[in-house]
This record gives C-alpha cells, sequence and structure tokens, in this order.
C-alpha cells in the first residue's frame, strides 16, 4: 500500500516546503489573491503550449515568470491598488485562456481534468527531481534575502529607509511564487494550488508569535495535510487534491476552535 502514495506523498512533502515560507509571505503582506492570479493565468499558459505544442511545463513556467516580472513593473508604475490589478488580470487570462481551449477542442481532445485538479499519484523519479529542485532554488533565495523581504513585509517606508530596493525585494518574492506555483500546478492542480499556498500558514499564524515560527509551523502543517489527504485519499478512494485540500481546512478549523476554547 505504502509504495503506491510514497512518491506522491514525497512530492507533496517536497512542495510544502516552498508552499509554507512563501504563504506566509503572501499572508503578511495580504495579497493572497496574487496565488489565485498566477494560477488563473496559468491557463492561458496552457492554451498557448497546447498551441504551438510545446511542453505545458516550461511554457507556464515561463508564462507565470513572465507575468511575475510584469505586476511588479506595473505595481511600481500605477497608483491602481495591487489587488485590483490582480482581479483584472486574473479573470481576463483565466477567460483568454478558457477561450482558446474551446476553439482548439474542436480540432483536437483537451483533457482539463488532471490540469485543473492534479494528481499527486502520477509522479515519477524526474518529477522529483524538479520539484526538489525548485523547492531547494525557492529556500535559498529566501534564505539570502530573508532581511530584506522581511523589511519589505514589515514595513515598506522603514526597508526603504534602510537602504532595501523596494522594487527587486518585490520581484524576488514574485519570481520564487510564481516558480513555487508552476510546478505545484502540475500536481496539485490550478484550483487547488492556492489554496496549499494559504491554508497552512494561515493556519500557522494562529500558533506563532514569530515569523521564523510561522513558517516552521507553516511546513509543518502542510507536510500533516499532505499526509493525511493522501492516507484519506487511499482509503475512501477519493481525489487526492481535494482530500489535501479538506484535510488542511480541517485542520485550520479545529486550531480555531481549540484557540476560542
Amino acid at each position: 500500500m505504502f509504495e503506491l502514495i510514497y512518491p506522491g506523498l514525497l512530492a507533496g512533502i517536497l512542495l510544502s516546503f516552498s508552499t509554507g515560507p512563501l504563504g506566509s509571505f503572501i499572508i503578511w503582506r495580504r495579497i493572497s489573491s496574487f496565488g489565485d492570479t498566477l494560477s488563473h493565468s496559468s491557463i492561458l499558459g496552457l492554451a498557448i503550449s497546447i498551441l504551438f505544442e510545446i511542453d505545458s511545463f516550461y511554457t507556464v513556467l515561463f508564462f507565470m515568470i513572465f507575468l511575475a516580472i510584469v505586476l511588479a513593473w506595473i505595481e511600481k508604475l500605477l497608483s491602481v491598488s495591487l489587488e485590483t490589478i490582480l482581479s483584472i488580470i486574473s479573470h481576463s487570462s483565466l477567460s483568454l485562456g478558457m477561450i482558446f481551449i474551446s476553439l482548439m477542442s474542436t480540432s483536437r481532445h483537451i483533457d482539463l481534468g488532471n490540469y485543473l485538479f492534479g494528481d499527486l499519484l502520477i509522479v515519477t523519479v524526474f518529477d522529483l527531481f524538479i520539484i526538489a529542485l525548485g523547492s531547494l532554488i525557492v529556500l535559498t533565495i529566501l534564505f539570502f534575502r530573508w532581511n530584506s523581504i522581511l523589511l519589505l513585509t514589515i514595513n515598506e517606508e522603514l526597508a526603504q529607509i534602510d537602504g532595501v530596493n523596494i522594487f527587486y525585494a518585490r520581484l524576488t518574492l514574485m519570481l520564487t511564487t510564481a516558480l513555487s506555483i508552476s510546478i505545484a500546478i502540475k500536481f496539485v492542480g490550478v484550483l487547488l494550488t492556492t489554496s496549499l499556498l494559504i491554508i497552512p500558514p494561515a493556519t500557522a499564524q494562529l500558533f506563532s508569535d514569530s515569523p521564523e515560527k510561522m513558517i516552521f509551523f507553516s511546513i509543518l502543517i502542510s507536510i500533516i495535510s499532505v499526509t493525511g489527504g493522501m492516507f484519506l485519499s487511499f482509503f475512501y478512494n477519493t481525489p487526492t487534491s481535494p482530500s489535501i485540500v479538506f484535510f488542511s481546512s480541517c485542520i485550520y478549523f479545529l486550531s480555531n476552535i481549540k484557540k476560542i476554547m
């Protein structure tokens, strides 16, 4: 039994090491819609990959990196709030991607099921290598840019006074999030990736009194969610990724109840 779910379980655990810290920063900066924007926009990246018959993983990865750079410049140049920009781009990209896919589906068969909801049970050894490499890159960047990104998150004006390049610190956070989401989408799916980014850090926030503790608990809760969700999926024959998100949500609500009591 364990041999069947081991690759997917290991993939989920490796993803937790990047989604936990990045999700914490997303919650601190109150830009949870940024994850939604990248996830929804990946549908347009998928449509482009189908149109030009290019590997979808690399197309989505480069498309989201490009989008993260564009968003960072837009936030710098325009006076409109980031939330407004994210909402417009999210819905526009999703709509355009679905239009392209619907037009192409008349000439070829396109199955969006796995892409929307993911499937951790189809993980290969090469996939594990990509996930491990992606998580290592994210953790390395966060380690070396920790002070500047954290200071930006706490107080942007104070960070600027302290000599932090606001644009590059913001861009670093956006690019690492884009990398993490593009990797996670293949296995967790477009509709559930943001949940994996947000719910464990939101739970960890209830028990943390410092940024470092919150990131540690985010990773731990994410690993517990992945493990619990996969075993739930195996024993009750439910979809893997939704089971993980459901298990994570249960931990969040139970933690809130315990906190109140």
